[in-house]
């Protein structure tokens, strides 16, 4: 999901903010025969910004670092949970990546050093750099919940990165009897891809539906308001009357602990108890940022929006899901984009070019049932040292069924095209 437009500064301003990044991020020419590029995560924006940096020129030394051979894509992985998909249309590999002339390391990076340039490996070798992405996605914030942790995701999966947590919750749903609750734990922001837990809720409502029409779902939401919220409610009272209920966080939303034993979840006001829960903790950016020293006391990373720079750590960038990226949403759209605008950035840095102004474009689709879908489209650009949505295009809250039609098939439509950008 992305959204931006208008710029607001004129061509001389923008001049100068990218020659400060250039300046802040130089580095003595050298053949680009030389130019050894490391990126770190495979995933969305890891992926395209490695493919992008071999297409722009195929000189560069790009090496990939990735421990997981099978990459399992988060977008549409809620209609794996609702019985709409199959998980292996969620999974890509490394090969037409390779084919393209990256090399893919497949292991875990255990420690980076910025000073000598070089990332560690899990089997005690080292790869160097002369300039490192980083783009390791989130990790789970286990301690942040009373009573969650990874041996109670196995009773209250949170399936929010997608694979065998995302088939554990089917099976759970597909077992639970009719006349059950089910219950999600929405976090406070940042998270990744806010709009995620109400698109969860719909489509599981949509197997309630068909399935098991007694039962229930309860959204238990630590905020107040949420991205595309009117259009979600919309749909839920149009396709899903009296089947979803929300406590926001001024309604004593909040959850503050949990008992995986008993399928208790403590809220502000309240206890519940879940025949199925989905629990989604606060998450930060992945532990590859952590070792390496690029993330603040918040967790996330932040970066220079004009050069995606790491403002803590030299000759690093940072990308994706993991980075403090203003008003960019946490999403795949929005780490393929950064992605491959990361990749002519450091193009141009490694010839001696300024970097240009990024313009990142991208959409975010919400599926409620089969057929039927909404969207979120613009572009950022970056503003007062961050990115700024400056235009927004989103799905009419009263369209017809046929607009909502189209928007299903223009998202099956999306994912194929990322990817393919992505994965070849």
């Amino acid at each position: 999901m992305d959204v931006t437009g208008r710029p607001t500064r004129r061509a001389v301003a923008r001049g100068i903010a990218a020659s400060a990044a250039a300046a802040a991020l130089s580095c003595p020419s050298f053949a680009q025969s030389a130019a050894r590029i490391v990126v770190i995560g495979g995933g969305f924006g890891g992926a395209s910004c490695a493919r992008a940096l071999r297409k722009l020129d195929a000189r560069l030394q790009v090496t990939l670092i990735e421990p997981n051979r099978i990459f399992t894509a988060c977008p549409f992985s809620n209609e794996v949970i609702a019985g709409l998909r199959e998980i292996e249309a969620q999974q890509f590999g490394y090969d037409k990546i390779a084919a393209d002339g990256v090399t893919v390391i497949p292991q875990a990076a255990a420690k980076v050093d910025p000073h000598a340039r070089t990332v560690g490996l899990a089997d005690g070798s080292s790869v160097s750099y002369d300039r490192l992405v980083l783009a390791p996605g989130i990790d789970l914030r286990f301690d942040a919940l009373p009573g969650y942790d990874e041996a109670a995701s196995l009773k209250m999966p949170h399936a929010w990165k997608a694979g065998e947590q995302t088939t554990l919750l089917r099976r759970q749903i597909e077992a639970m009897e009719d006349g059950g609750v089910v219950v999600l734990a929405v976090p406070a922001a940042p998270l990744r891809c806010p709009p995620a837990p109400y698109e969860r809720a719909s489509l599981i409502a949509h197997y309630l539906k068909t399935k098991k029409p007694r039962s229930k779902i309860l959204i238990l939401d630590a905020k107040d308001g949420f991205s595309q919220q009117r259009l979600f409610e919309a749909a839920w009272k149009e396709l899903y009357p009296g089947m979803i209920e929300r406590i926001a966080l001024s309604q004593g939303g909040r959850v503050t602990s949990v008992d995986p034993a008993t399928g208790t979840i403590v809220t502000d006001f309240g206890n519940y108890t879940a025949q199925v829960a989905s629990v989604i903790p606060p998450q930060k950016a992945g532990h590859v940022a952590e070792i390496a020293g690029a993330a603040d006391n918040t967790g996330w990373c932040p970066i220079d929006p004009v050069s995606f720079g790491s403002k803590l750590l030299p000759d690093v960038h940072v990308i994706g899901d993991a980075c403090i990226a203003g008003q960019i949403p946490k999403s795949a759209s929005a780490a393929n984009a950064q992605g491959n605008a990361c990749a002519a950035i450091i193009a141009n840095l490694i010839s001696g070019k300024s970097p240009d102004m990024p313009r990142l474009n991208g959409a975010c689709y919400n599926t409620v049932a089969p057929g039927y879908a909404f969207s979120l489209s613009g572009i950022y650009q970056p503003k007062e040292d961050q990115f700024a949505e400056v235009e927004v295009n989103t799905s009419p809250v009263n369209a017809p069924r046929d607009v909502r039609q189209q928007e299903a098939e223009k998202a099956q439509n999306w994912f194929k095209t990322i990817t393919v950008d992505a994965f070849g």
